[in-house]
């Protein structure tokens, strides 16, 4: 099950309020769906909870930041970015990672044809962190 997002016909490109909502609203349903199975899940449904998150994106990155050519934090991961859909509309998640790579902060963004990403607010950070935590950031 991929990460949804609304139907073409149903998003109104003009009204940016609506379309961020039309976009936005799908994707954080279901990363909330799969999280509340997931937590809800006994030991024998746990795995196959974890699963269904673990290959729902299309593709989870990390980036490191500035830091001088060898030092001890050069190369470490301290962003990611999962990808859910692509297109217009497309729809990611980004986030800091602590220095142990664990996820730190999550932000839903939203994005169309040649606008910039941007986040959708109606979506809780505490929901899209048991999504995120899914995943192995490290090296």
């Amino acid at each position: 099950m991929k990460t949804k997002t609304a139907p073409k016909q149903q998003i109104d490109r003009n009204n940016p309020e609506t379309w961020f909502i039309a976009v936005g609203q799908p994707a954080y349903e279901a990363i909330r769906e799969m999280v509340e199975a997931l937590n809800n899940a006994d030991d024998e449904q746990q795995e196959q909870a974890r699963g269904t998150i673990e290959n729902d994106p299309l593709s989870v990155e990390v980036r490191s930041g500035w830091c001088s050519p060898g030092s001890e934090d050069y190369g470490k991961p301290q962003e990611y970015n999962i990808l859910l859909s692509t297109g217009g509309p497309a729809t990611r998640i980004i986030g800091q990672l602590s220095e142990h790579g664990e996820p730190e902060t999550a932000v839903l963004q939203v994005q169309d044809w040649f606008q910039p990403w941007t986040n959708y607010r109606d979506a809780e950070e505490s929901v899209l962190l048991g999504y995120v935590r899914c995943f192995y950031f490290g090296n």
